[in-house]
């Protein structure tokens, strides 16, 4: 009877860290959020792995419709080409802590983790002047210490929701997978890049943005940064709160 108890527990409490690690609604390894609010048609475009040799073509796409983004970038991305990491937030664009040579984190120590992101920050910082306050594991994946070190470091975790899958998918797939995820307050996330590869190919990524943009413009939505998200999102649960206390 005590073994099944035992054996119960334990896969209890494997199934809870599983769901910590990959359910992008979890909050139990980090606090991170996967969606803004709800209230405005407004949806937040994410390039992750970056910066590339390619992303000045993402930058054209979103210069030639006005929208700001937001960009988490890998730190030895960002000290391999520091101009366009400059280029990426001269342009307006809100830049985040992708880690420094993007490796899971599953399994790894706190100290591991601390590493990834200080080095992204430190990278981040020197390259740009600005210091990421949000941040998006690679693969998506959070593991036990990272709830500290988001802390120890400022950064509020942000997953999505949805991902394109746009490293492997052709540009049409990607198109449909998010016009049927388009939703106020959706966070997508694309990539500007491929991990830390050099001269990646991100053609599938540049045609679905061309394609997606006007079609989500079209359908009256509007695009913002995450800091623009999380403002309003503060801003209405600081005026519920109030409400609260009045009432």
């Amino acid at each position: 009877m005590l073994g099944t108890i035992i054996a119960g527990a334990a896969i209890t409490a494997t199934g809870l860290t599983w769901r910590g690690v990959l359910d992008r609604k979890s909050t139990l390894l980090a606090p991170s959020i996967w969606r803004g609010p709800a209230d405005r048609p407004a949806i937040a475009l994410t390039f992750d792995d970056g910066p590339s040799e390619s992303t000045p073509e993402v930058l054209a796409i979103l210069q030639q419709h006005g929208i700001t983004a937001t960009f988490f970038q890998c730190g030895a991305n960002v000290l391999r080409l520091p101009h366009v990491a400059r280029e990426v937030y001269a342009a307006g664009h809100e830049l985040g802590n992708h880690t420094h040579t993007h490796p899971r984190l599953c399994f790894k120590s706190q100290g591991f983790i601390y590493g990834e992101l200080a080095r992204a920050q430190e990278a981040i910082e020197k390259t740009t002047g600005v210091r990421p306050v949000v941040f998006r594991a690679p693969f998506g994946l959070r593991w036990y210490g990272l709830r500290r070190v988001q802390q120890r470091l400022g950064l509020t975790g942000v997953m999505w929701t949805a991902i394109g899958y746009d490293w492997s998918r052709p540009a049409e797939q990607v198109v449909e997978l998010f016009l049927s995820q388009a939703a106020n307050g959706a966070i997508f996330c694309l990539h500007d890049g491929r991990r830390t590869r050099s001269k990646p190919d991100i053609s599938s990524t540049v045609q679905a943005l061309a394609t997606l943009v006007p079609m989500l413009l079209d359908r009256g939505f509007y695009f913002e940064s995450l800091a623009g998200m999380m403002r309003r999102s503060n801003a209405a649960e600081r005026r519920l709160e109030a409400r609260s206390i009045s009432g």
